[in-house]
Protein backbone atom coordinates (compact mmCIF):
# COMPACT_ATOMS: atom_id res chain seq x y z
CA UNK A 1 0.00 0.00 0.00
CA UNK A 2 1.31 3.44 -0.78
CA UNK A 3 1.91 5.35 2.24
CA UNK A 4 0.39 9.08 1.44
CA UNK A 5 2.61 12.08 3.12
CA UNK A 6 3.16 15.85 2.14
CA UNK A 7 6.55 16.50 3.30
CA UNK A 8 9.13 17.05 1.03
CA UNK A 9 12.82 15.82 1.28
CA UNK A 10 15.02 18.66 0.38
CA UNK A 11 18.34 17.79 -0.50
CA UNK A 12 21.72 18.69 1.54
CA UNK A 13 24.71 19.17 1.58
CA UNK A 14 26.59 16.03 3.12
CA UNK A 15 29.70 17.81 4.57
CA UNK A 16 32.63 15.73 5.04
CA UNK A 17 34.56 14.61 7.80
CA UNK A 18 37.99 12.99 7.97
CA UNK A 19 38.19 11.72 11.73
CA UNK A 20 34.20 10.33 11.46
CA UNK A 21 33.40 8.35 14.19
CA UNK A 22 29.26 7.82 13.97
CA UNK A 23 27.86 7.61 10.63
CA UNK A 24 24.87 9.84 10.83
CA UNK A 25 22.84 8.60 7.85
CA UNK A 26 20.48 11.56 6.04
CA UNK A 27 17.22 12.37 7.67
CA UNK A 28 14.91 15.01 7.35
CA UNK A 29 13.84 16.96 10.52
CA UNK A 30 9.79 16.18 11.43
CA UNK A 31 7.85 18.71 9.06
CA UNK A 32 6.00 20.85 11.46
CA UNK A 33 3.81 23.23 9.29
CA UNK A 34 2.46 26.81 10.77
CA UNK A 35 -0.53 25.79 10.26
CA UNK A 36 -0.72 22.53 12.29
CA UNK A 37 -3.01 22.40 15.30
CA UNK A 38 -4.43 18.54 15.02
CA UNK A 39 -1.95 16.30 17.53
CA UNK A 40 -1.00 12.61 18.82
CA UNK A 41 -1.48 12.89 21.81
CA UNK A 42 2.30 12.67 23.89
CA UNK A 43 2.62 8.99 24.70
CA UNK A 44 3.52 10.55 28.60
CA UNK A 45 -0.26 11.87 29.23
CA UNK A 46 -1.59 9.28 27.21
CA UNK A 47 -0.68 6.23 29.29
CA UNK A 48 -2.56 7.66 31.89
CA UNK A 49 -5.64 6.94 30.50
CA UNK A 50 -5.45 5.95 26.89
CA UNK A 51 -9.28 5.76 26.84
CA UNK A 52 -10.08 9.57 27.28
CA UNK A 53 -8.45 9.87 23.96
CA UNK A 54 -9.44 7.08 21.91
CA UNK A 55 -12.67 7.48 20.16
CA UNK A 56 -15.54 4.67 20.67
CA UNK A 57 -18.05 5.17 17.77
CA UNK A 58 -16.76 7.87 15.34
CA UNK A 59 -13.39 8.01 13.54
CA UNK A 60 -12.98 11.44 12.55
CA UNK A 61 -9.58 12.31 10.50
CA UNK A 62 -6.93 9.73 9.47
CA UNK A 63 -5.56 9.07 13.02
CA UNK A 64 -7.64 6.81 14.16
CA UNK A 65 -9.47 5.28 10.69
CA UNK A 66 -7.80 1.65 10.97
CA UNK A 67 -9.88 0.80 14.38
CA UNK A 68 -11.76 -2.01 13.48
CA UNK A 69 -14.73 -1.22 16.32
CA UNK A 70 -15.43 1.91 14.45
CA UNK A 71 -16.78 0.21 11.79
CA UNK A 72 -20.34 0.75 12.64
CA UNK A 73 -20.75 4.46 11.97
CA UNK A 74 -19.75 4.19 8.48
CA UNK A 75 -23.20 3.30 6.97
CA UNK A 76 -24.70 5.99 8.65
CA UNK A 77 -21.92 8.38 6.94
CA UNK A 78 -22.73 6.83 3.49
CA UNK A 79 -26.60 8.08 4.09
CA UNK A 80 -25.26 11.30 5.63
CA UNK A 81 -23.35 11.90 2.28
CA UNK A 82 -26.37 10.53 -0.34
CA UNK A 83 -28.79 13.37 1.90
CA UNK A 84 -26.47 16.04 1.44
CA UNK A 85 -25.72 15.44 -2.12
CA UNK A 86 -29.53 15.96 -2.50
CA UNK A 87 -29.47 18.80 -0.16
CA UNK A 88 -26.55 20.89 -2.02
CA UNK A 89 -27.61 19.24 -5.28
CA UNK A 90 -24.02 18.80 -5.65
CA UNK A 91 -22.73 15.48 -7.47
CA UNK A 92 -20.00 13.31 -5.96
CA UNK A 93 -17.49 14.21 -8.07
CA UNK A 94 -18.29 18.08 -7.34
CA UNK A 95 -17.87 17.64 -3.37
CA UNK A 96 -14.73 15.42 -3.72
CA UNK A 97 -13.18 18.42 -5.80
CA UNK A 98 -13.44 20.41 -2.85
CA UNK A 99 -11.43 18.45 -0.58
CA UNK A 100 -9.26 17.32 -3.26
CA UNK A 101 -8.09 20.95 -4.09
CA UNK A 102 -6.96 21.54 -0.49
CA UNK A 103 -6.10 18.05 0.72
CA UNK A 104 -2.38 19.66 1.20
CA UNK A 105 -3.45 22.21 3.34
CA UNK A 106 -5.33 19.62 5.29
CA UNK A 107 -2.32 17.28 5.98
CA UNK A 108 -0.26 20.42 7.23
CA UNK A 109 -2.80 20.66 10.10
CA UNK A 110 -1.99 17.24 11.49
CA UNK A 111 1.38 16.56 13.46
CA UNK A 112 1.94 13.98 11.60
CA UNK A 113 1.95 14.24 8.00
CA UNK A 114 2.35 10.14 7.01
CA UNK A 115 -0.83 8.15 7.07
CA UNK A 116 -1.62 4.54 6.06
CA UNK A 117 -3.76 5.78 3.12
CA UNK A 118 -3.48 5.84 -0.45
CA UNK A 119 -4.21 9.58 -1.63
CA UNK A 120 -7.37 8.35 -2.89
CA UNK A 121 -8.33 6.72 0.43
CA UNK A 122 -7.41 10.03 2.26
CA UNK A 123 -9.44 12.58 0.36
CA UNK A 124 -12.74 9.49 0.46
CA UNK A 125 -12.28 9.90 4.12
CA UNK A 126 -11.91 13.86 4.22
CA UNK A 127 -14.99 14.14 1.92
CA UNK A 128 -17.15 11.34 4.39
CA UNK A 129 -16.10 13.05 7.55
CA UNK A 130 -16.79 16.44 6.52
CA UNK A 131 -20.47 15.85 4.87
CA UNK A 132 -20.96 13.51 8.28
CA UNK A 133 -20.08 15.97 10.47
CA UNK A 134 -21.93 19.25 8.33
CA UNK A 135 -25.16 17.26 8.03
CA UNK A 136 -25.55 16.08 11.85
CA UNK A 137 -25.42 19.78 12.74
CA UNK A 138 -27.50 20.97 9.83
CA UNK A 139 -30.27 18.24 11.48
CA UNK A 140 -29.72 18.80 14.62
CA UNK A 141 -30.06 22.64 13.95
CA UNK A 142 -33.10 22.12 11.88
CA UNK A 143 -34.68 19.88 14.52
CA UNK A 144 -34.22 22.40 17.34
CA UNK A 145 -35.58 25.17 15.12
CA UNK A 146 -38.40 23.17 14.36
CA UNK A 147 -39.35 21.09 17.01
CA UNK A 148 -43.00 20.10 15.70
CA UNK A 149 -42.27 19.51 12.41
CA UNK A 150 -40.86 16.16 13.58
CA UNK A 151 -38.43 16.12 10.00
CA UNK A 152 -35.41 14.49 11.81
CA UNK A 153 -37.38 11.99 14.72
CA UNK A 154 -36.58 8.95 13.51
CA UNK A 155 -32.88 10.09 12.72
CA UNK A 156 -30.51 7.57 13.71
CA UNK A 157 -28.11 9.66 15.78
CA UNK A 158 -30.46 12.47 17.10
CA UNK A 159 -33.18 10.23 18.03
CA UNK A 160 -30.87 8.10 20.34
CA UNK A 161 -30.00 10.26 23.36
CA UNK A 162 -27.47 8.33 24.30
CA UNK A 163 -25.46 7.32 21.08
CA UNK A 164 -25.91 11.42 20.53
CA UNK A 165 -23.83 12.12 24.10
CA UNK A 166 -21.47 9.45 22.97
CA UNK A 167 -20.88 10.85 19.19
CA UNK A 168 -20.63 14.14 20.57
CA UNK A 169 -17.89 12.87 23.22
CA UNK A 170 -16.00 11.66 20.17
CA UNK A 171 -16.25 14.84 18.36
CA UNK A 172 -14.38 16.82 20.75
CA UNK A 173 -10.76 14.28 21.39
CA UNK A 174 -7.98 15.40 19.84
CA UNK A 175 -7.01 13.09 17.68
CA UNK A 176 -9.95 12.86 16.35
CA UNK A 177 -10.59 16.45 14.66
CA UNK A 178 -10.73 18.02 11.25
CA UNK A 179 -9.61 21.49 10.37
CA UNK A 180 -12.13 24.09 11.59
CA UNK A 181 -11.49 26.28 8.68
CA UNK A 182 -10.97 23.80 6.25
CA UNK A 183 -14.88 22.47 7.27
CA UNK A 184 -15.92 26.17 6.67
CA UNK A 185 -15.16 26.12 3.78
CA UNK A 186 -16.05 23.18 2.39
CA UNK A 187 -19.77 24.30 4.07
CA UNK A 188 -19.50 27.64 2.09
CA UNK A 189 -18.48 25.71 -0.97
CA UNK A 190 -21.15 23.34 -0.69
CA UNK A 191 -23.61 25.60 -0.55
CA UNK A 192 -22.29 28.27 -2.76
CA UNK A 193 -21.85 30.57 -0.38
CA UNK A 194 -25.40 31.25 0.41
CA UNK A 195 -26.06 29.19 3.09
CA UNK A 196 -28.57 30.71 5.50
CA UNK A 197 -26.25 29.90 8.97
CA UNK A 198 -23.07 30.43 9.46
CA UNK A 199 -20.92 27.18 10.38
CA UNK A 200 -19.62 28.28 13.72
CA UNK A 201 -23.17 29.19 14.64
CA UNK A 202 -24.46 25.61 13.72
CA UNK A 203 -21.30 24.26 15.95
CA UNK A 204 -22.24 25.75 18.85
CA UNK A 205 -25.94 25.16 18.96
CA UNK A 206 -24.99 21.38 18.87
CA UNK A 207 -22.53 21.45 21.89
CA UNK A 208 -23.18 24.28 24.16
CA UNK A 209 -26.53 25.06 25.89
CA UNK A 210 -25.11 28.77 26.45
CA UNK A 211 -23.99 28.89 22.40
CA UNK A 212 -23.68 33.07 22.87
CA UNK A 213 -20.83 32.78 25.23
CA UNK A 214 -18.28 32.84 21.65
CA UNK A 215 -18.18 35.54 19.22
CA UNK A 216 -19.04 34.52 15.83
CA UNK A 217 -15.47 36.30 14.91
CA UNK A 218 -13.71 33.73 16.88
CA UNK A 219 -10.58 31.84 14.67
CA UNK A 220 -11.15 28.24 15.86
CA UNK A 221 -8.87 25.87 15.20
CA UNK A 222 -11.28 22.64 15.77
CA UNK A 223 -13.65 21.34 18.20
CA UNK A 224 -11.34 20.65 20.95
CA UNK A 225 -10.00 24.61 20.76
CA UNK A 226 -14.02 25.04 20.40
CA UNK A 227 -14.12 24.02 23.93
CA UNK A 228 -11.47 25.55 25.43
CA UNK A 229 -12.54 29.02 23.91
CA UNK A 230 -15.79 28.20 25.83
CA UNK A 231 -14.37 27.37 29.16
CA UNK A 232 -11.49 30.22 29.62
CA UNK A 233 -11.24 33.05 31.14
CA UNK A 234 -13.65 35.89 29.43
CA UNK A 235 -10.67 38.71 30.09
CA UNK A 236 -7.54 36.57 30.57
CA UNK A 237 -4.99 38.55 32.01
CA UNK A 238 -1.70 38.63 29.42
CA UNK A 239 1.07 39.79 31.10
CA UNK A 240 4.89 38.50 31.86
CA UNK A 241 5.49 35.62 33.31
CA UNK A 242 5.39 34.94 36.64
CA UNK A 243 6.52 32.94 39.41
CA UNK A 244 4.51 30.21 40.48
CA UNK A 245 3.21 30.15 43.82
CA UNK A 246 0.92 27.14 44.84
CA UNK A 247 -1.85 26.95 46.94
CA UNK A 248 -0.62 25.35 49.98
CA UNK A 249 -4.40 24.70 51.72
CA UNK A 250 -7.05 22.79 50.90
CA UNK A 251 -10.91 23.88 50.58
CA UNK A 252 -11.53 22.71 54.01
CA UNK A 253 -8.63 24.76 55.67
CA UNK A 254 -9.68 27.51 53.57
CA UNK A 255 -13.34 27.29 54.93
CA UNK A 256 -12.19 26.83 58.75
CA UNK A 257 -9.93 29.94 58.38
CA UNK A 258 -13.19 31.95 57.15
CA UNK A 259 -13.22 31.53 53.33
CA UNK A 260 -16.62 31.40 52.23
CA UNK A 261 -17.13 29.89 48.66
CA UNK A 262 -19.89 30.92 46.71
CA UNK A 263 -20.90 28.84 43.84
CA UNK A 264 -22.05 30.72 40.38
CA UNK A 265 -24.92 28.88 38.68
CA UNK A 266 -25.69 29.04 35.21
CA UNK A 267 -28.07 32.03 35.55
CA UNK A 268 -25.59 33.92 38.14
CA UNK A 269 -22.47 33.75 35.81
CA UNK A 270 -23.45 36.26 33.10
CA UNK A 271 -20.36 36.86 30.33
CA UNK A 272 -18.04 34.84 33.06
CA UNK A 273 -16.87 31.10 32.13
CA UNK A 274 -15.82 28.37 34.29
CA UNK A 275 -12.40 29.45 35.08
CA UNK A 276 -13.38 33.17 36.16
CA UNK A 277 -12.54 32.41 39.87
CA UNK A 278 -12.60 35.85 41.84
CA UNK A 279 -11.43 35.84 45.55
CA UNK A 280 -12.88 39.04 47.39
CA UNK A 281 -12.15 40.18 50.71
CA UNK A 282 -13.09 43.92 52.59
CA UNK A 283 -10.52 46.58 53.38
CA UNK A 284 -11.73 46.28 57.28
CA UNK A 285 -10.72 42.76 57.11
CA UNK A 286 -7.25 43.41 55.58
CA UNK A 287 -6.46 45.96 58.44
CA UNK A 288 -8.41 44.23 61.22
CA UNK A 289 -8.21 40.42 60.54
CA UNK A 290 -9.72 40.01 64.39
CA UNK A 291 -12.92 40.72 62.78
CA UNK A 292 -12.80 37.49 61.36
CA UNK A 293 -15.58 35.95 62.58
CA UNK A 294 -16.22 32.80 60.67
CA UNK A 295 -16.17 30.71 63.79
CA UNK A 296 -19.62 32.04 64.69
CA UNK A 297 -21.13 31.64 60.83
CA UNK A 298 -20.06 28.35 61.09
CA UNK A 299 -22.86 27.22 64.06
CA UNK A 300 -25.42 30.01 63.02
CA UNK A 301 -24.86 29.99 59.03
CA UNK A 302 -27.98 32.17 58.77
CA UNK A 303 -26.14 35.14 59.57
CA UNK A 304 -24.08 35.43 56.65
CA UNK A 305 -26.99 36.82 54.69
CA UNK A 306 -27.54 39.99 57.41
CA UNK A 307 -26.10 43.51 55.54
CA UNK A 308 -23.79 44.16 58.73
CA UNK A 309 -21.82 40.96 58.47
CA UNK A 310 -21.32 41.31 54.56
CA UNK A 311 -18.12 43.41 55.72
CA UNK A 312 -16.58 41.35 57.94
CA UNK A 313 -16.60 37.72 54.93
CA UNK A 314 -14.25 36.65 52.43
CA UNK A 315 -15.64 34.89 49.58
CA UNK A 316 -14.17 32.52 46.44
CA UNK A 317 -16.51 33.29 43.46
CA UNK A 318 -16.73 30.17 42.14
CA UNK A 319 -18.63 29.11 38.69
CA UNK A 320 -20.51 25.59 39.30
CA UNK A 321 -18.36 22.53 37.79
CA UNK A 322 -20.91 19.74 37.26
CA UNK A 323 -18.70 16.17 37.16
CA UNK A 324 -19.90 13.35 35.30
CA UNK A 325 -18.83 10.09 33.17
CA UNK A 326 -17.44 12.81 30.35
CA UNK A 327 -15.50 15.43 32.57
CA UNK A 328 -12.37 13.41 32.51
CA UNK A 329 -12.47 12.83 28.58
CA UNK A 330 -13.12 16.42 28.27
CA UNK A 331 -10.49 18.05 30.41
CA UNK A 332 -7.75 15.55 29.45
CA UNK A 333 -8.34 16.34 26.06
CA UNK A 334 -8.11 20.04 26.39
CA UNK A 335 -5.17 19.84 28.75
CA UNK A 336 -3.36 17.90 26.14
CA UNK A 337 -4.31 20.10 23.32
CA UNK A 338 -2.66 23.21 25.58
CA UNK A 339 0.15 21.16 26.44
CA UNK A 340 1.24 21.08 22.74
CA UNK A 341 -0.57 23.84 21.00
CA UNK A 342 -0.86 26.62 23.82
CA UNK A 343 2.08 25.76 26.09
CA UNK A 344 2.26 29.77 26.96
CA UNK A 345 -1.55 30.30 28.04
CA UNK A 346 -2.54 27.20 29.79
CA UNK A 347 -5.90 28.11 31.71
CA UNK A 348 -7.19 25.09 31.76
CA UNK A 349 -4.24 23.52 33.31
CA UNK A 350 -4.28 26.25 35.34
CA UNK A 351 -7.86 25.12 36.34
CA UNK A 352 -7.27 21.92 37.25
CA UNK A 353 -4.53 22.22 39.21
CA UNK A 354 -6.16 24.82 41.10
CA UNK A 355 -8.96 22.33 42.15
CA UNK A 356 -6.37 19.89 42.42
CA UNK A 357 -5.01 21.61 45.44
CA UNK A 358 -8.54 22.37 46.62
CA UNK A 359 -9.15 18.59 46.65
CA UNK A 360 -6.79 16.35 48.90
CA UNK A 361 -9.01 14.22 50.02
CA UNK A 362 -13.12 13.02 49.86
CA UNK A 363 -14.05 15.62 52.89
CA UNK A 364 -13.07 18.79 50.90
CA UNK A 365 -14.99 16.80 48.17
CA UNK A 366 -18.41 17.17 50.06
CA UNK A 367 -17.72 20.51 51.76
CA UNK A 368 -17.62 21.75 48.40
CA UNK A 369 -20.63 19.62 47.00
CA UNK A 370 -22.54 20.98 50.29
CA UNK A 371 -21.25 24.51 49.43
CA UNK A 372 -23.05 23.89 45.35
CA UNK A 373 -19.17 24.60 44.04
CA UNK A 374 -19.59 20.82 42.50
CA UNK A 375 -22.13 19.42 41.37
CA UNK A 376 -21.04 15.32 41.90
CA UNK A 377 -22.93 13.12 39.22
CA UNK A 378 -20.39 10.50 39.67
CA UNK A 379 -21.96 9.18 42.72
CA UNK A 380 -19.22 8.73 44.93
CA UNK A 381 -17.02 11.51 46.79
CA UNK A 382 -14.18 9.39 46.82
CA UNK A 383 -14.48 8.97 42.72
CA UNK A 384 -14.37 12.83 42.29
CA UNK A 385 -11.09 12.82 44.62
CA UNK A 386 -9.48 10.31 42.24
CA UNK A 387 -10.18 12.06 38.84
CA UNK A 388 -9.24 15.54 40.40
CA UNK A 389 -6.18 14.67 41.73
CA UNK A 390 -5.16 12.50 38.18
CA UNK A 391 -5.77 15.28 35.75
CA UNK A 392 -2.70 16.88 36.55
CA UNK A 393 -0.58 13.89 35.91
CA UNK A 394 2.71 14.79 33.48
CA UNK A 395 0.97 18.59 33.49
CA UNK A 396 4.01 21.16 32.84
CA UNK A 397 2.71 24.11 34.15
CA UNK A 398 5.43 27.31 33.98
CA UNK A 399 3.04 29.92 34.78
CA UNK A 400 -0.39 30.40 36.25
CA UNK A 401 -3.70 32.38 35.63
CA UNK A 402 -3.78 31.92 39.68
CA UNK A 403 -0.72 33.63 40.67
CA UNK A 404 -2.35 36.49 42.25
CA UNK A 405 -5.15 34.54 43.39
CA UNK A 406 -2.65 31.87 45.04
CA UNK A 407 -0.80 34.58 46.86
CA UNK A 408 -3.97 36.51 48.53
CA UNK A 409 -5.26 32.83 49.57
CA UNK A 410 -2.01 31.86 50.91
CA UNK A 411 -1.94 34.95 52.79
CA UNK A 412 -5.07 34.88 54.55
CA UNK A 413 -4.53 31.50 55.62
CA UNK A 414 -0.61 32.72 56.86
CA UNK A 415 -2.38 35.31 59.37
CA UNK A 416 -1.96 34.50 63.12
CA UNK A 417 -5.91 35.33 63.56
CA UNK A 418 -6.76 32.94 61.15
CA UNK A 419 -5.27 30.21 61.56
CA UNK A 420 -6.48 30.71 65.80
CA UNK A 421 -10.03 31.24 64.37
CA UNK A 422 -9.48 28.21 61.89
CA UNK A 423 -8.10 26.47 64.99
CA UNK A 424 -10.99 27.04 66.82
CA UNK A 425 -13.92 26.47 64.12
CA UNK A 426 -12.51 23.05 64.19
CA UNK A 427 -12.13 22.28 66.99
CA UNK A 428 -15.33 24.08 69.18
CA UNK A 429 -17.43 25.82 66.57
CA UNK A 430 -17.60 23.48 63.74
CA UNK A 431 -21.58 23.50 63.73
CA UNK A 432 -24.56 24.33 65.83
CA UNK A 433 -24.71 21.80 68.33
CA UNK A 434 -20.74 21.83 68.92
CA UNK A 435 -20.83 25.90 69.19
CA UNK A 436 -23.64 25.76 71.56
CA UNK A 437 -21.96 22.99 73.97
CA UNK A 438 -18.77 25.38 74.29
CA UNK A 439 -21.12 28.46 74.60
CA UNK A 440 -22.61 27.03 77.28
CA UNK A 441 -19.33 24.95 78.90
CA UNK A 442 -17.84 28.64 78.91
CA UNK A 443 -20.93 29.93 80.44
CA UNK A 444 -20.93 27.58 83.44
CA UNK A 445 -17.30 27.88 83.78
CA UNK A 446 -17.63 31.65 84.15
CA UNK A 447 -20.64 31.14 87.22
CA UNK A 448 -18.77 28.70 88.63
CA UNK A 449 -15.77 31.03 88.98
CA UNK A 450 -17.83 34.08 89.89
CA UNK A 451 -19.51 31.46 92.87
CA UNK A 452 -15.57 30.96 93.61
CA UNK A 453 -14.85 34.52 93.68
CA UNK A 454 -18.40 35.54 95.36
CA UNK A 455 -17.08 35.10 99.49
CA UNK A 456 -14.09 36.98 98.93
CA UNK A 457 -15.73 39.78 97.36
CA UNK A 458 -18.32 40.16 100.05
CA UNK A 459 -15.71 40.41 102.88
CA UNK A 460 -14.62 43.21 100.92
Amino acid sequence: MEIYSATRESPRKETKCEESIIDIPLIPEPARWPDCCIYRVPNKIREINKEAYTPKLVSIGPFHHKLPELEGVRKQKLIYFKEFCSRTGKSQKDLASIVEKRKEKIIHCYSETTFDLTEEKFVEKILLDDVFIIELLLRNFERKNCPNCGKYGNDYILSNAWLESHIKQDLILLENQLPFKFLKKFYEAAFNEEQEHQFLELACEFFFSDKHRIPMDREVKHFTDLHRMFYCPTHPKDGPKKRIEHLRFTATRLDEAGLEFKALEDKDLGDRSLLDIEFSKDKCLEHYPCLNLSWLFSCLPYLRSFRCFKSVQCILKVPQLVIDDQTEALFRNLMALEQCHYPSKTYICNYVLLMDCLITTKTDVRLLVEKKVIVNKRGSSTEVTTLINKLGHMIVEPESCYHELYTRLNEHCDNYWNRLVASLTSVYFRDFWRGTATIAGIMVLLFTFGNFLRPFVMKH
